[in-house]
């Protein structure tokens, strides 16, 4: 399975979700045949807005050196791709929760990269497929769309540091990522705070403290505790029109993010500390006891 890029239509298009899962037959969740090319483009609806930021080359491109890159760990593609996905892919959130566009680029643009990714490892007895909402399922699971929005939600500003560190971790992305309070920016800096500092680890860890701050999350308000103003919507939009004149991003160093505000340092401190606390008496499979702060004894 794969795109020749001369084949690709110009434009990015909407699939929407009934043509997508129609598509999704056996064959191509194996990986053994293509999505029909000529049948899915003239079955979605084209962007014609003039803007750069809805053609398909880019895209493609960037996709393949994904692949040639990380040949060895499929999974290192993630933190790699996310930040480049969004400084290329440069959209709105309202934009970006449009499933039709997400569905366009798997099936279309790179259904290839779906597979090589997400492909279970097998015995090549040939049963192994790829789960359908790789291709056409949630923003936590779709293929792409997760790791726009990884990007997007982990992001600092213009610094994607912290998203790379949150999608080296695959917890992050599974289990984090799909928390209605990690919309909150102090709150995203700090889950990714924690592992940076080395207080959150391992893949348990982190699915711990994610329960932990999404039950706690139920009486203590966040956005009150942390406050945040938000990002510069019209710093958002000039970084959005900018990808018109901007070059390729760079496969060996981080693009920047829009300028669109720091996260405040004093509400991300608050949130560290209060999500270690809860993380400390946290339930972590096969923990015997509740971690130990400061080299103490663990509790009982």
């Amino acid at each position: 399975m794969s795109r020749d890029i001369d084949d690709l239509p110009e434009r990015l298009g909407l699939l929407r979700d009934a043509v997508a899962t129609k598509n999704l037959t056996r064959g191509v969740l194996t990986g053994q045949e293509d999505p029909p090319l000529v049948a899915l483009s003239r079955t979605s609806e084209l962007i014609d807005k003039p803007d750069s930021r809805w053609s398909t080359r880019p895209l493609r491109e960037l996709f393949e050196d994904a692949m040639r890159l990380h040949t060895e760990d499929r999974t290192h593609a993630d933190a790699w791709l996310a930040p480049r996905l969004h400084a290329t892919l440069r959209l709105t959130r309202a934009e970006a929760a449009e499933t039709a566009l997400w569905n366009f680029v798997a099936l279309v643009i790179a259904p290839d990269y779906v597979v090589w990714r997400h492909l279970p490892r097998s015995k090549g007895d040939g049963k192994a497929a790829v789960t359908a909402d790789r291709f056409c399922g949630p923003h936590y699971k779709q293929s792409f769309a997760r790791l726009w929005w990884a990007a997007e939600l982990f992001r600092d500003g213009e610094d994607y540091r912290p998203a790379v560190t949150a999608c080296r971790n695959q917890d992050v992305l599974n289990t984090v990522l799909r928390l209605d309070v990690i919309d909150h920016r102090p709150t995203a800096r700090a889950v990714t705070r924690l592992i940076e500092q080395g207080i959150v680890t391992t893949g348990r860890e982190v699915n711990a403290l994610a329960t932990a701050i999404n039950v706690a999350g139920s009486t203590l308000m966040y956005d009150v505790l942390a406050p945040d103003d938000g990002p510069d919507t019209e710093a958002l939009h000039y970084w959005i029109s900018e990808g018109d004149t901007a070059p390729p991003v760079s496969r060996t160093s981080l693009p920047d993010g829009p300028e669109d505000g720091e996260i405040p340092r004093d509400s991300v401190s608050t949130l560290v500390e209060q999500f270690e606390k809860l993380f400390v008496e946290a339930p972590v499979r096969g923990r015997a006891f509740p971690r130990a702060r400061d080299g103490g004894e663990p509790s009982k």
